[in-house]
């Protein structure tokens, strides 16, 4: 149908769609999008037509597009965090502060950060204020992406409305496989292993010690499975109407550190979005050593509070900066080593090691995001710790399921496509085959999805932010 209709009533189907699809969840929660929407529309259109008052028009429109999403988002952590301050304080006695009972609308993290971008982008000259509504409440509120992003940028985004696309039988079957594949790894993959995480993390004091250890592997794999599977969803549904997403993740386990983790690898469209609008305007690299830790540890900390309104998130948020710190801190030595050992920067031994820290790394700082309390996530550190030489011989007398044997299979199959997209891109692959064999691959995904997939347990779990 959509390709049916002349260009000039596309975007209108699809803002239609769109708003119908995320009032399904909410519909009161559709006066809170419209609202923002309308805010920045006008916002930039009054930044560009008062180029005096630019600075205090940007500063209202921040406040009130990042003010709706602490509202609904961080007063009743903010409020209860003041309360235990105020609590250790004998002279203050018993507070209590009021609480907002307000429902967090889904996706509001990410279109809020889509509309403070679009925002400080016209201030900045960098895109021309969008004067067409319909187009810029499109760039908002988009369906594929408004859940769980990826943030796009206006200027990446907008031209695109105005191209007029034909039917692309290529573009559509590469949305297609995108759309199939990142199915396959949340209904597949993410599901399955969430039955163990949250069997494990639902009581870390009394669960086996192996599957806490298992959890913690799993998880690291279920929440990659789950957040870019939406995304490949996402960008695939997109493609099948025309339209670009950018690709969020690029095989993030797969670094060799943290900040090539961070800064090349996961959550790109968050980690630009820091880095363009935090990160460089408190000075980023170019100011004094002190300062330019403080500007690195304050952007993961805030990072980690923008994903959840908890101190678990907070501290996950300040473990991966303490690793990129200590990397910073130590690459005199490794350029040392590089020296000392001429090709040790490329030998393939050492970046597998560094592959296999990294990851390790990374799951470590997971536990502080899955578990529900830091108390919690010091249980399972705690346990899993003081089991550390007693491990070998607990796995030894585990009972492995078929499920726990099939996840273990999918997440080295996983792995498997993983180094071969690393290689070359899969979808290049694909296309110069003949049509039989990509149709072939196409049934398999769709059997593997009927046969294995654990359908209707979970919702994804970056909606939730």
């Amino acid at each position: 149908v959509f390709y049916l209709l002349p260009h000039r009533f596309r975007w209108p189907l699809l803002l239609l769609a769109s708003y119908v699809f995320y009032a399904s969840w909410r519909a009161e929660a559709l006066l809170l999008l419209l609202a923002i929407t309308l805010v920045s529309y006008l916002g930039a259109l009054a930044i560009r037509g008062w180029p005096a008052r630019a600075r205090a028009i940007l500063t209202a429109g921040i406040l009130i597009d990042l003010g709706a999403l602490i509202a609904f988002k961080y007063v009743n952590f903010l409020s209860a965090s003041l309360e235990r301050w105020l609590g250790l304080i004998p002279s203050a006695g018993a507070v209590a502060l009021p609480e907002l009972n307000l429902l967090l609308p889904a996706g509001l993290s990410f279109y809020t950060f889509s509309a403070v971008s679009y925002l400080v982008d016209v201030y900045r000259g960098k895109v021309e204020p969008e004067r067409h509504l319909g187009h810029f409440a499109l760039y908002v509120a988009f369906f594929p992406k408004i859940f769980a992003g990826p943030i796009e940028r206006a200027r990446t985004f907008l031209p695109q409305l105005g191209q007029r696309v034909a039917f692309p039988a290529d573009r559509m079957a590469e949305g297609l496989y995108l759309f199939l594949w990142g199915l396959f790894k949340k209904v597949v993959i993410a599901d399955r292993l969430g039955v163990f995480v949250d069997a494990a993390y639902g009581m870390p004091a009394y669960a086996p010690t192996v599957d806490l250890v298992v959890a913690v592997y799993f998880y690291a794999f279920q929440i990659y499975c789950d957040f870019s599977g939406y995304t490949d969803m996402a960008r695939g549904m997109a493609r099948l109407f025309g339209i670009d997403l950018m690709e969020n993740f690029k095989r993030p386990y797969l670094a060799k550190s943290a900040g090539e983790f961070w800064g090349q690898r996961w959550h790109l469209s968050l980690a630009t979005w820091f880095r363009d609008y935090m990160y460089i305007p408190m000075g980023g690299s170019r100011v004094a050593w002190p300062r330019y830790y403080f500007n690195l540890m304050a952007v993961f900390a805030v990072s980690g509070l923008w994903h959840g309104a908890g101190w678990t998130f907070v501290v996950w948020g300040a473990l991966n900066g303490l690793y990129r710190w200590i990397e910073l801190v130590t690459a005199r030595l490794w350029g040392r080593l590089g020296g000392w050992l001429p090709g040790a920067k490329n030998s393939p031994l050492l970046g597998a090691v560094r592959i296999v820290l990294t990851f390790h790394l990374i799951a470590f700082a997971w536990i502080f995001f899955r578990a529900p309390s830091i108390a919690a996530a010091w249980t399972v550190i705690t346990r899993v710790a003081g089991s550390l030489t007693m491990l070998p011989r607990m796995f030894q007398a585990y009972r492995y399921g078929p499920e726990l044997v099939l996840s273990v299979i999918l997440i080295a199959f996983l792995l498997l496509v993983e180094a071969l997209d690393e290689r070359k891109d899969l979808w290049e692959r694909v296309r110069v085959k003949p049509t039989a064999i990509r149709w072939a691959y196409a049934y398999l995904l769709i059997f593997g999805l009927l046969i294995f997939g654990k359908w209707g347990l979970a919702q994804f779990i970056y909606m939730q932010f």
